[in-house]
């Protein structure tokens, strides 16, 4: 980052902001120019960059502190022990994780995922022996997926400090909130919600649209299944609008050798718009009709 940048300037907000302000400045500031959102833009994978810089030192107090009084000269200051009175210049300096951009979306998740600053706290915010000591503590991360990736299971990949590529496998079936754990990572697994199935468990829920005469006299009509494809539903004779038709064992499949769980379609009767005479006058013999 080049030394005229300054950080408050960056995240957009006043040098006497809190935390709770700079981290919704970066989040915002952060999802509009995540590499991904912005394929081959430099200027966007540098202001990424920079935005990650500034709410890395902005975030923790002590780099803050720092900052706020050396300015660009800040990281010389903590080199030299300036935030510690009788200490030279083997005292402690945070270590920097490299992340591409990849990495970074594993990482810092969604609106109400892990915030990377808590990500790096958790990963360089203790546990050291000096600059070049070993990094003792275990990194923390959250997994994103989609309910199609759970169904299927997944795979990320984590860059650590020291270079090495870490690679999590995401089982089929995994529940939200799962805690995988791989040597030196522990991953949060998060689960995002599906517009066309509702997971109960292991079971799935779907709205189906059942055409009315198919309701009152029984048929067939096709459903989607999370696997890909659909397939055919019979829908009994005077099905009412509402009721669950259970699909055997195309629900979520279950953990290790557990049995699948089932997929409920939800019967939603769709009438035969707009009416035709015909159809009017049977509808104005049939009981209850004013």
């Amino acid at each position: 980052m080049p030394e005229t940048k300054d950080y408050y300037e960056i995240l957009g907000v006043a040098r006497g902001a809190g935390q709770k302000e700079i981290q919704s400045a970066f989040r915002k500031l952060a999802r509009q120019h995540h590499p991904d959102m912005n394929r081959g833009d430099k200027a966007a994978e540098q202001r990424f960059k920079d935005l990650n810089q500034a709410q890395e030192v902005l975030s923790d107090p002590r780099k803050r502190k720092l900052y706020d009084r050396f300015g660009k000269n800040w990281e010389q200051a903590s080199a030299a022990g300036a935030d510690r009175p009788g200490a030279g210049s083997a005292g402690r300096q945070g270590a920097r994780a490299r992340v591409d951009s990849e990495n970074l979306r594993d990482l810092f998740g969604g609106g109400d995922g892990q915030p990377l600053s808590d990500l790096f706290g958790n990963l360089f915010g203790g546990g050291g022996r000096g600059r070049s000591g070993p990094v003792t503590m275990e990194a923390e991360g959250v997994i994103q997926v989609t309910l199609q990736e759970a169904f299927t299971g997944a795979i990320r990949r984590f860059e650590m400090p020291d270079g090495r590529r870490v690679e999590v496998r995401v089982p089929a079936g995994v529940v939200d909130g799962t805690v995988l754990r791989v040597p030196g990572l522990l991953a949060r697994v998060e689960v995002a919600a599906d517009t066309t199935f509702a997971r109960e468990g292991r079971d799935l829920r779907t709205v189906v649209s059942v055409p009315l005469a198919t309701a009152l006299l029984g048929g067939e009509v096709e459903v989607p299944i999370l696997k890909g494809g659909r397939v055919n539903l019979r829908v009994p004779a005077e099905t009412q609008n509402g009721t669950r038709l259970r699909l055997r064992g195309l629900g979520m499949p279950g953990a290790g050798a557990g049995a699948a769980g089932d997929l409920y379609a939800e019967v939603k009767v769709s009438l035969p718009l707009p009416l035709d005479e015909r159809t009017r006058r049977w509808a104005q013999e049939l009981p209850g009709s004013a």
